[in-house]
Protein backbone atom coordinates (compact mmCIF):
# COMPACT_ATOMS: atom_id res chain seq x y z
CA UNK A 1 0.00 0.00 0.00
CA UNK A 2 1.27 3.15 -0.42
CA UNK A 3 0.76 5.76 2.56
CA UNK A 4 -1.26 9.50 1.67
CA UNK A 5 -1.26 12.48 4.31
CA UNK A 6 -3.29 15.38 4.88
CA UNK A 7 -1.33 18.82 4.43
CA UNK A 8 -1.27 19.07 7.98
CA UNK A 9 0.93 16.52 8.87
CA UNK A 10 3.14 17.24 5.99
CA UNK A 11 4.23 20.56 7.45
CA UNK A 12 4.83 18.75 10.51
CA UNK A 13 6.72 16.15 9.04
CA UNK A 14 8.52 19.12 7.29
CA UNK A 15 9.08 20.40 10.59
CA UNK A 16 10.40 17.04 11.76
CA UNK A 17 13.23 16.87 8.81
CA UNK A 18 14.35 20.40 10.13
CA UNK A 19 14.45 19.51 13.51
CA UNK A 20 16.43 16.74 12.78
CA UNK A 21 19.17 18.32 11.11
CA UNK A 22 18.21 19.21 7.22
CA UNK A 23 17.64 22.71 6.52
CA UNK A 24 14.70 24.04 5.05
CA UNK A 25 16.30 25.89 2.74
CA UNK A 26 17.94 22.33 1.57
CA UNK A 27 14.25 20.81 1.22
CA UNK A 28 13.25 23.53 -0.88
CA UNK A 29 16.69 23.26 -3.51
CA UNK A 30 15.89 19.86 -3.59
CA UNK A 31 12.38 20.61 -4.49
CA UNK A 32 12.65 22.16 -7.45
CA UNK A 33 15.80 20.39 -8.32
CA UNK A 34 13.30 17.04 -8.45
CA UNK A 35 10.51 19.34 -10.58
CA UNK A 36 13.53 20.83 -13.07
CA UNK A 37 14.19 17.54 -14.02
CA UNK A 38 11.12 16.09 -14.30
CA UNK A 39 10.48 18.74 -16.54
CA UNK A 40 13.78 18.21 -18.60
CA UNK A 41 12.71 14.61 -19.37
CA UNK A 42 8.96 14.97 -20.46
CA UNK A 43 9.94 17.89 -22.41
CA UNK A 44 13.59 18.25 -23.42
CA UNK A 45 12.91 20.65 -26.88
CA UNK A 46 11.84 23.19 -24.25
CA UNK A 47 13.73 26.84 -24.71
CA UNK A 48 11.32 29.04 -22.96
CA UNK A 49 9.76 28.81 -19.17
CA UNK A 50 7.90 30.77 -17.26
CA UNK A 51 7.37 30.16 -13.88
CA UNK A 52 4.46 32.06 -11.62
CA UNK A 53 5.01 32.23 -8.11
CA UNK A 54 3.02 32.77 -5.39
CA UNK A 55 4.02 33.91 -1.63
CA UNK A 56 5.30 30.73 0.58
CA UNK A 57 7.27 27.98 0.22
CA UNK A 58 5.37 27.04 -3.35
CA UNK A 59 6.62 30.28 -4.70
CA UNK A 60 9.80 29.52 -3.31
CA UNK A 61 10.09 26.21 -5.04
CA UNK A 62 9.56 27.93 -8.52
CA UNK A 63 12.48 30.24 -7.79
CA UNK A 64 14.13 27.50 -7.69
CA UNK A 65 13.02 25.71 -10.68
CA UNK A 66 13.56 29.51 -12.64
CA UNK A 67 16.87 29.88 -11.47
CA UNK A 68 18.21 26.37 -12.64
CA UNK A 69 16.43 26.80 -15.85
CA UNK A 70 17.93 30.01 -16.42
CA UNK A 71 21.23 28.42 -15.91
CA UNK A 72 20.93 25.74 -18.03
CA UNK A 73 20.80 28.05 -20.94
CA UNK A 74 16.58 28.55 -21.12
CA UNK A 75 14.79 32.10 -21.66
CA UNK A 76 12.91 32.02 -18.18
CA UNK A 77 10.85 34.23 -16.50
CA UNK A 78 9.39 34.69 -13.38
CA UNK A 79 5.65 36.18 -13.25
CA UNK A 80 4.79 36.69 -9.83
CA UNK A 81 1.55 37.54 -7.45
CA UNK A 82 3.30 37.92 -4.22
CA UNK A 83 6.12 40.40 -5.14
CA UNK A 84 9.52 38.96 -4.26
CA UNK A 85 10.20 41.54 -1.50
CA UNK A 86 7.22 40.03 0.14
CA UNK A 87 8.74 36.62 0.53
CA UNK A 88 9.90 35.95 3.70
CA UNK A 89 12.62 33.00 5.16
CA UNK A 90 13.56 30.06 2.72
CA UNK A 91 11.63 31.08 0.18
CA UNK A 92 12.75 34.95 -0.11
CA UNK A 93 16.22 33.58 0.19
CA UNK A 94 16.04 31.15 -3.14
CA UNK A 95 14.21 34.31 -4.72
CA UNK A 96 17.17 36.58 -4.17
CA UNK A 97 19.36 33.82 -5.75
CA UNK A 98 17.47 33.71 -8.78
CA UNK A 99 17.34 37.84 -8.80
CA UNK A 100 21.33 38.03 -7.68
CA UNK A 101 21.87 35.86 -10.97
CA UNK A 102 20.32 37.90 -13.21
CA UNK A 103 16.66 36.44 -13.28
CA UNK A 104 13.64 38.03 -15.51
CA UNK A 105 11.15 38.48 -12.33
CA UNK A 106 8.14 40.99 -13.07
CA UNK A 107 4.45 41.42 -11.95
CA UNK A 108 1.73 38.72 -13.64
CA UNK A 109 1.10 39.20 -17.01
CA UNK A 110 -1.36 36.95 -19.03
CA UNK A 111 -0.10 38.03 -22.20
CA UNK A 112 3.40 36.40 -21.18
CA UNK A 113 2.05 33.04 -21.04
CA UNK A 114 1.27 32.97 -24.70
CA UNK A 115 5.15 32.62 -25.96
CA UNK A 116 5.95 29.64 -22.79
CA UNK A 117 6.97 26.02 -23.84
CA UNK A 118 6.14 24.78 -20.87
CA UNK A 119 4.82 26.56 -17.14
CA UNK A 120 5.07 26.40 -14.12
CA UNK A 121 2.24 26.39 -11.62
CA UNK A 122 4.00 27.73 -8.29
CA UNK A 123 1.26 30.21 -7.25
CA UNK A 124 -0.91 28.06 -4.15
CA UNK A 125 0.44 25.58 -2.38
CA UNK A 126 -1.30 22.74 -0.10
CA UNK A 127 -2.21 25.14 2.24
CA UNK A 128 -4.91 27.07 0.93
CA UNK A 129 -8.59 26.18 2.64
CA UNK A 130 -10.89 29.37 0.61
CA UNK A 131 -11.94 29.61 -2.73
CA UNK A 132 -9.41 31.12 -5.36
CA UNK A 133 -10.54 34.65 -5.98
CA UNK A 134 -9.33 37.84 -7.47
CA UNK A 135 -5.95 38.00 -9.17
CA UNK A 136 -5.08 34.40 -8.08
CA UNK A 137 -8.43 33.26 -10.08
CA UNK A 138 -7.54 35.56 -12.35
CA UNK A 139 -3.82 33.60 -13.09
CA UNK A 140 -5.09 30.09 -12.63
CA UNK A 141 -7.46 30.95 -15.74
CA UNK A 142 -5.13 32.35 -17.74
CA UNK A 143 -2.68 29.23 -17.00
CA UNK A 144 -5.41 27.19 -17.92
CA UNK A 145 -6.17 28.64 -21.52
CA UNK A 146 -2.84 29.03 -22.23
CA UNK A 147 -1.27 26.64 -24.73
CA UNK A 148 1.97 25.55 -23.17
CA UNK A 149 1.91 22.36 -21.28
CA UNK A 150 1.78 23.17 -17.23
CA UNK A 151 4.21 21.74 -14.45
CA UNK A 152 2.79 21.89 -10.85
CA UNK A 153 4.74 22.13 -7.50
CA UNK A 154 3.43 20.05 -5.11
CA UNK A 155 -0.20 20.42 -5.91
CA UNK A 156 -2.24 22.31 -8.50
CA UNK A 157 -3.63 25.73 -7.54
CA UNK A 158 -7.08 25.70 -6.36
CA UNK A 159 -6.75 22.07 -5.78
CA UNK A 160 -7.85 21.54 -1.94
CA UNK A 161 -5.00 19.65 -0.55
CA UNK A 162 -6.54 17.02 1.58
CA UNK A 163 -9.85 16.26 -0.46
CA UNK A 164 -9.55 17.13 -3.62
CA UNK A 165 -11.88 19.29 -4.04
CA UNK A 166 -11.51 22.06 -6.24
CA UNK A 167 -11.99 25.61 -4.67
CA UNK A 168 -13.61 27.47 -7.01
CA UNK A 169 -11.18 26.89 -9.96
CA UNK A 170 -7.52 24.98 -10.41
CA UNK A 171 -4.86 24.66 -12.15
CA UNK A 172 -5.16 21.38 -15.07
CA UNK A 173 -1.47 20.32 -15.03
CA UNK A 174 0.05 17.36 -17.22
CA UNK A 175 2.41 16.82 -14.33
CA UNK A 176 2.64 17.41 -10.41
CA UNK A 177 6.22 16.83 -8.44
CA UNK A 178 4.82 16.30 -4.59
CA UNK A 179 7.05 16.21 -1.88
CA UNK A 180 7.97 14.97 1.23
CA UNK A 181 4.90 12.81 1.35
CA UNK A 182 1.62 11.71 -1.19
CA UNK A 183 -1.13 14.21 -0.26
CA UNK A 184 -4.80 12.69 0.09
CA UNK A 185 -6.06 15.52 -2.07
CA UNK A 186 -3.80 14.24 -5.35
CA UNK A 187 -5.71 10.85 -5.80
CA UNK A 188 -9.37 11.66 -5.28
CA UNK A 189 -12.17 14.09 -6.03
CA UNK A 190 -11.06 16.79 -8.76
CA UNK A 191 -7.23 15.83 -7.73
CA UNK A 192 -6.77 12.88 -10.38
CA UNK A 193 -7.98 15.47 -13.39
CA UNK A 194 -5.66 18.36 -12.46
CA UNK A 195 -2.67 16.62 -11.42
CA UNK A 196 -1.72 14.82 -14.56
CA UNK A 197 0.89 12.16 -13.65
CA UNK A 198 1.80 12.74 -10.37
CA UNK A 199 5.59 11.93 -9.44
CA UNK A 200 7.23 11.75 -5.78
CA UNK A 201 10.56 12.26 -3.63
CA UNK A 202 10.63 12.44 -0.11
CA UNK A 203 14.06 14.73 -0.25
CA UNK A 204 16.01 12.82 1.99
CA UNK A 205 13.15 12.81 4.70
CA UNK A 206 12.39 9.55 4.53
CA UNK A 207 14.51 7.72 7.38
CA UNK A 208 14.21 11.31 9.68
CA UNK A 209 10.68 11.53 9.69
CA UNK A 210 9.93 7.50 9.49
CA UNK A 211 6.34 6.97 11.73
CA UNK A 212 6.46 10.06 13.11
CA UNK A 213 2.35 10.41 11.73
CA UNK A 214 0.04 7.90 10.53
CA UNK A 215 -1.29 8.07 7.15
CA UNK A 216 -4.40 9.54 6.90
CA UNK A 217 -5.47 7.09 4.14
CA UNK A 218 -3.70 4.32 2.20
CA UNK A 219 -3.84 3.54 -1.44
CA UNK A 220 -4.02 0.13 -2.49
CA UNK A 221 -1.69 -0.97 -5.41
CA UNK A 222 -0.80 -4.36 -7.33
CA UNK A 223 0.61 -5.75 -4.73
CA UNK A 224 -2.55 -5.70 -2.31
CA UNK A 225 -4.16 -7.86 -5.63
CA UNK A 226 -1.17 -10.93 -4.49
CA UNK A 227 -1.65 -10.28 -1.30
CA UNK A 228 -5.41 -11.04 -1.29
CA UNK A 229 -5.59 -13.52 -3.73
CA UNK A 230 -2.02 -15.73 -3.72
CA UNK A 231 -1.39 -18.55 -6.38
CA UNK A 232 -3.96 -21.69 -5.97
CA UNK A 233 -3.08 -24.94 -5.07
CA UNK A 234 -2.43 -27.65 -7.81
CA UNK A 235 -5.53 -29.50 -5.66
CA UNK A 236 -7.82 -26.52 -5.31
CA UNK A 237 -11.49 -27.32 -6.49
CA UNK A 238 -14.34 -25.16 -6.98
CA UNK A 239 -15.73 -25.82 -3.33
CA UNK A 240 -12.94 -23.55 -2.07
CA UNK A 241 -13.56 -20.41 -3.21
CA UNK A 242 -16.90 -19.86 -2.27
CA UNK A 243 -20.56 -19.36 -3.79
CA UNK A 244 -21.47 -15.83 -5.00
CA UNK A 245 -25.70 -15.62 -5.37
CA UNK A 246 -26.51 -12.36 -7.46
CA UNK A 247 -30.27 -11.38 -6.58
CA UNK A 248 -31.75 -8.87 -9.14
CA UNK A 249 -32.35 -8.27 -12.56
CA UNK A 250 -36.46 -6.83 -12.47
CA UNK A 251 -38.53 -6.42 -15.69
CA UNK A 252 -35.40 -5.79 -18.34
CA UNK A 253 -32.82 -5.00 -16.08
CA UNK A 254 -31.21 -8.76 -16.96
CA UNK A 255 -28.07 -6.95 -18.24
CA UNK A 256 -27.37 -5.60 -14.62
CA UNK A 257 -27.60 -9.25 -12.85
CA UNK A 258 -25.63 -10.43 -15.54
CA UNK A 259 -22.58 -8.50 -15.78
CA UNK A 260 -22.60 -8.81 -11.64
CA UNK A 261 -22.51 -12.55 -12.16
CA UNK A 262 -20.09 -12.68 -15.04
CA UNK A 263 -17.67 -10.33 -13.28
CA UNK A 264 -17.70 -12.94 -9.95
CA UNK A 265 -16.79 -16.17 -11.45
CA UNK A 266 -14.50 -13.97 -13.98
CA UNK A 267 -12.80 -12.85 -10.72
CA UNK A 268 -11.96 -16.27 -9.42
CA UNK A 269 -15.53 -17.26 -7.46
CA UNK A 270 -15.85 -21.31 -7.09
CA UNK A 271 -19.65 -20.44 -7.92
CA UNK A 272 -22.04 -18.27 -9.28
CA UNK A 273 -25.52 -18.19 -9.19
CA UNK A 274 -28.19 -15.70 -9.71
CA UNK A 275 -31.75 -15.00 -8.69
CA UNK A 276 -33.85 -13.24 -10.96
CA UNK A 277 -37.30 -12.60 -13.13
CA UNK A 278 -37.94 -16.33 -14.47
CA UNK A 279 -38.27 -14.93 -18.17
CA UNK A 280 -34.52 -13.75 -17.92
CA UNK A 281 -33.16 -17.03 -17.07
CA UNK A 282 -31.99 -17.94 -20.69
CA UNK A 283 -30.48 -14.17 -21.47
CA UNK A 284 -28.35 -15.27 -18.55
CA UNK A 285 -27.84 -18.50 -19.12
CA UNK A 286 -26.96 -17.64 -22.89
CA UNK A 287 -24.65 -14.74 -21.90
CA UNK A 288 -22.68 -17.23 -19.45
CA UNK A 289 -23.41 -20.56 -19.37
CA UNK A 290 -20.90 -21.02 -16.57
CA UNK A 291 -23.68 -18.82 -14.35
CA UNK A 292 -26.20 -20.94 -12.28
CA UNK A 293 -29.71 -18.74 -13.03
CA UNK A 294 -32.76 -19.37 -10.90
CA UNK A 295 -36.28 -17.68 -11.98
CA UNK A 296 -37.91 -16.62 -8.60
CA UNK A 297 -41.28 -14.58 -7.96
CA UNK A 298 -41.19 -14.44 -4.68
CA UNK A 299 -39.05 -14.75 -1.08
CA UNK A 300 -39.90 -18.38 -0.29
CA UNK A 301 -38.13 -19.40 -3.55
CA UNK A 302 -35.48 -17.02 -2.52
CA UNK A 303 -34.70 -18.79 0.43
CA UNK A 304 -32.96 -22.16 -0.41
CA UNK A 305 -30.79 -20.13 -2.91
CA UNK A 306 -29.73 -17.98 -0.15
CA UNK A 307 -28.22 -21.12 2.39
CA UNK A 308 -26.61 -22.37 -0.25
CA UNK A 309 -24.71 -19.44 -1.31
CA UNK A 310 -21.62 -17.81 1.05
CA UNK A 311 -22.02 -14.29 -0.59
CA UNK A 312 -25.12 -12.45 -1.29
CA UNK A 313 -25.08 -9.66 -4.03
CA UNK A 314 -28.40 -7.56 -3.76
CA UNK A 315 -29.19 -4.86 -5.90
CA UNK A 316 -28.19 -5.19 -9.51
CA UNK A 317 -30.92 -4.40 -11.87
CA UNK A 318 -33.42 -5.17 -8.89
CA UNK A 319 -35.68 -2.58 -8.89
CA UNK A 320 -38.21 -0.96 -6.28
CA UNK A 321 -41.58 -2.34 -7.32
CA UNK A 322 -42.95 -5.15 -5.15
CA UNK A 323 -40.54 -7.56 -6.56
CA UNK A 324 -37.45 -5.86 -5.30
CA UNK A 325 -38.88 -5.22 -2.49
CA UNK A 326 -39.14 -8.67 -1.51
CA UNK A 327 -35.61 -9.66 -2.64
CA UNK A 328 -34.50 -7.07 -0.43
CA UNK A 329 -36.47 -8.28 2.47
CA UNK A 330 -35.49 -11.80 2.42
CA UNK A 331 -31.92 -10.76 1.63
CA UNK A 332 -31.85 -7.78 4.39
CA UNK A 333 -31.37 -9.97 7.60
CA UNK A 334 -29.91 -12.92 5.95
CA UNK A 335 -26.66 -14.15 8.11
CA UNK A 336 -23.98 -14.03 5.02
CA UNK A 337 -21.75 -11.75 3.72
CA UNK A 338 -23.71 -9.09 1.27
CA UNK A 339 -22.20 -6.40 -0.82
CA UNK A 340 -24.95 -4.18 -1.43
CA UNK A 341 -25.83 -1.36 -4.56
CA UNK A 342 -28.08 0.26 -6.70
CA UNK A 343 -31.74 -0.25 -6.29
CA UNK A 344 -30.48 -2.35 -3.01
CA UNK A 345 -29.01 1.06 -1.17
CA UNK A 346 -32.15 2.98 -2.19
CA UNK A 347 -34.78 0.14 -0.39
CA UNK A 348 -31.81 0.42 2.22
CA UNK A 349 -32.06 4.27 3.06
CA UNK A 350 -36.07 3.73 2.89
CA UNK A 351 -35.27 0.81 5.50
CA UNK A 352 -33.46 3.05 7.88
CA UNK A 353 -31.62 -0.36 9.28
CA UNK A 354 -28.31 -0.59 9.26
CA UNK A 355 -27.41 -4.44 7.99
CA UNK A 356 -24.57 -6.65 9.68
CA UNK A 357 -21.51 -7.41 7.32
CA UNK A 358 -22.01 -5.75 4.62
CA UNK A 359 -20.54 -3.74 2.02
CA UNK A 360 -22.18 -0.45 0.31
CA UNK A 361 -21.53 0.47 -3.18
CA UNK A 362 -23.14 3.65 -3.65
CA UNK A 363 -22.12 6.85 -6.17
CA UNK A 364 -22.45 10.07 -4.95
CA UNK A 365 -26.39 10.53 -5.31
CA UNK A 366 -26.83 7.30 -3.82
CA UNK A 367 -24.82 8.70 -0.58
CA UNK A 368 -27.04 11.12 -0.49
CA UNK A 369 -30.22 9.09 -0.15
CA UNK A 370 -28.25 6.97 2.46
CA UNK A 371 -26.68 10.31 4.43
CA UNK A 372 -29.80 12.08 4.68
CA UNK A 373 -30.55 15.63 5.67
CA UNK A 374 -27.25 18.07 5.73
CA UNK A 375 -25.92 16.11 2.41
CA UNK A 376 -25.89 16.87 -1.20
CA UNK A 377 -23.48 15.93 -3.97
CA UNK A 378 -21.50 19.76 -3.89
CA UNK A 379 -20.95 18.18 -0.09
CA UNK A 380 -19.92 15.05 -0.69
CA UNK A 381 -17.71 16.12 -3.91
CA UNK A 382 -16.02 18.91 -1.42
CA UNK A 383 -14.94 16.14 1.24
CA UNK A 384 -15.19 12.65 0.03
CA UNK A 385 -13.16 11.68 3.25
CA UNK A 386 -15.78 12.42 5.70
CA UNK A 387 -18.83 11.76 3.58
CA UNK A 388 -17.28 7.98 3.51
CA UNK A 389 -16.77 7.79 6.90
CA UNK A 390 -20.71 9.16 7.53
CA UNK A 391 -21.41 6.17 5.41
CA UNK A 392 -19.58 3.95 7.49
CA UNK A 393 -20.34 4.96 10.76
CA UNK A 394 -24.04 6.11 9.90
CA UNK A 395 -24.73 2.16 8.61
CA UNK A 396 -22.22 0.31 11.03
CA UNK A 397 -20.65 -1.48 7.39
CA UNK A 398 -18.19 -1.31 4.93
CA UNK A 399 -18.43 2.04 2.80
CA UNK A 400 -17.27 2.03 -0.71
CA UNK A 401 -18.14 5.77 -2.16
CA UNK A 402 -17.30 5.34 -5.90
CA UNK A 403 -16.02 8.49 -8.50
CA UNK A 404 -12.25 9.10 -9.24
CA UNK A 405 -10.38 7.65 -6.50
CA UNK A 406 -12.78 5.70 -5.19
CA UNK A 407 -12.73 5.73 -1.39
CA UNK A 408 -13.22 2.69 1.32
CA UNK A 409 -14.38 3.05 4.85
CA UNK A 410 -15.14 0.67 7.60
CA UNK A 411 -15.40 3.78 10.69
CA UNK A 412 -11.70 3.35 11.83
CA UNK A 413 -9.76 2.66 8.43
CA UNK A 414 -9.89 4.56 5.23
CA UNK A 415 -8.42 3.26 1.72
CA UNK A 416 -8.11 4.64 -1.96
CA UNK A 417 -8.23 2.92 -5.23
CA UNK A 418 -6.49 5.04 -7.74
CA UNK A 419 -6.73 3.32 -10.64
CA UNK A 420 -9.56 4.17 -13.49
CA UNK A 421 -10.24 5.91 -16.68
CA UNK A 422 -13.06 8.53 -17.81
CA UNK A 423 -14.86 6.26 -20.29
CA UNK A 424 -15.75 4.18 -17.02
CA UNK A 425 -18.21 6.56 -16.83
CA UNK A 426 -20.93 4.40 -18.24
CA UNK A 427 -23.92 2.30 -17.58
CA UNK A 428 -23.09 -0.94 -16.09
CA UNK A 429 -19.81 -0.39 -14.62
CA UNK A 430 -21.20 -0.40 -10.94
CA UNK A 431 -22.54 -3.96 -11.73
CA UNK A 432 -19.33 -5.61 -12.66
CA UNK A 433 -17.80 -3.53 -9.64
CA UNK A 434 -20.48 -5.23 -7.42
CA UNK A 435 -19.55 -9.04 -8.61
CA UNK A 436 -16.01 -8.05 -8.22
CA UNK A 437 -16.75 -7.44 -4.51
CA UNK A 438 -18.80 -10.75 -4.21
CA UNK A 439 -16.49 -12.75 -6.23
CA UNK A 440 -13.11 -11.75 -3.97
CA UNK A 441 -14.99 -11.91 -0.70
CA UNK A 442 -16.20 -15.36 -1.50
CA UNK A 443 -12.91 -16.87 -2.12
CA UNK A 444 -11.25 -14.84 0.87
CA UNK A 445 -13.85 -14.88 3.56
CA UNK A 446 -11.22 -14.45 6.21
CA UNK A 447 -9.51 -10.96 5.19
CA UNK A 448 -10.18 -7.68 6.15
CA UNK A 449 -13.63 -6.78 4.41
CA UNK A 450 -12.75 -2.75 3.96
CA UNK A 451 -9.21 -3.78 2.80
CA UNK A 452 -10.81 -6.17 0.34
CA UNK A 453 -13.35 -3.91 -0.81
CA UNK A 454 -10.43 -1.29 -1.69
CA UNK A 455 -8.87 -4.27 -3.75
CA UNK A 456 -11.71 -5.17 -5.54
CA UNK A 457 -12.39 -1.25 -6.30
CA UNK A 458 -8.60 -0.98 -7.45
CA UNK A 459 -8.64 -4.38 -9.54
CA UNK A 460 -11.96 -3.00 -11.28
CA UNK A 461 -10.59 0.34 -12.21
CA UNK A 462 -7.37 -1.61 -13.85
CA UNK A 463 -9.53 -3.27 -15.83
CA UNK A 464 -10.91 -0.80 -17.44
CA UNK A 465 -7.60 0.86 -18.11
CA UNK A 466 -6.89 -2.31 -19.53
CA UNK A 467 -9.82 -2.39 -21.57
CA UNK A 468 -9.67 0.89 -22.84
CA UNK A 469 -6.06 0.21 -24.47
CA UNK A 470 -7.33 -2.66 -26.18
CA UNK A 471 -9.69 -1.02 -27.85
CA UNK A 472 -7.55 2.52 -28.78
CA UNK A 473 -9.96 4.56 -26.51
CA UNK A 474 -11.93 5.50 -23.67
CA UNK A 475 -14.59 6.50 -25.34
CA UNK A 476 -17.07 3.46 -26.20
CA UNK A 477 -15.77 1.77 -23.79
CA UNK A 478 -18.75 -0.50 -22.32
CA UNK A 479 -19.14 -2.46 -19.43
CA UNK A 480 -19.06 -6.04 -20.60
CA UNK A 481 -15.59 -5.15 -22.15
CA UNK A 482 -14.41 -5.43 -18.08
CA UNK A 483 -14.94 -8.43 -18.01
CA UNK A 484 -12.44 -10.65 -20.12
CA UNK A 485 -10.04 -8.02 -18.53
CA UNK A 486 -10.34 -9.48 -14.83
CA UNK A 487 -8.12 -12.87 -15.08
CA UNK A 488 -5.55 -10.78 -16.54
CA UNK A 489 -5.67 -8.18 -13.89
CA UNK A 490 -5.72 -10.31 -11.22
CA UNK A 491 -2.97 -12.19 -12.51
CA UNK A 492 -0.85 -8.91 -12.87
CA UNK A 493 2.59 -9.09 -11.35
CA UNK A 494 3.55 -6.33 -8.94
CA UNK A 495 5.96 -3.70 -10.29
Amino acid sequence: MTELYTPDQVARLDQAAIRAGLPGEVLMDRAGRRLWREIRRRWPEARRLVVVCGGGNNGGDGYVVARLAARAGLAVEVLHRVPPERLGGDAARHAQRYLEGGGVCRPFDAAALAEADVIVDALLGTGLDRPVSGAFAEAVAAINAAPAPVAAVDIPSGIHGRTGAEMGVAVRAQVTATFVARKSGLFTGRGPACSGAVVFDDLGTGALVAGSESPHTRQVTAADRAALLPPRPRDAHKGHYGHVLVVGGDAGMAGAVRLAAEAAARCGAGLVSVATRPEHVPVVVGACPAVMAHGVTDAQELAPLLERASVVAIGPGLGQDPWGQAMWAACRDVVRPRVVDADGLNLLAVDGQPVTDAVLTPHPGEAVRLLGPGWDTAAIAADRFAAVRALATQWQAVALLKGAGSLVDDGASRYLAGTGTPGMASGGMGDVLTGVVAGLRAQRPDADPAWLAAVAAEVHGRAGERAAEALGGERGLLASDLLGWLPAVLAEEPA
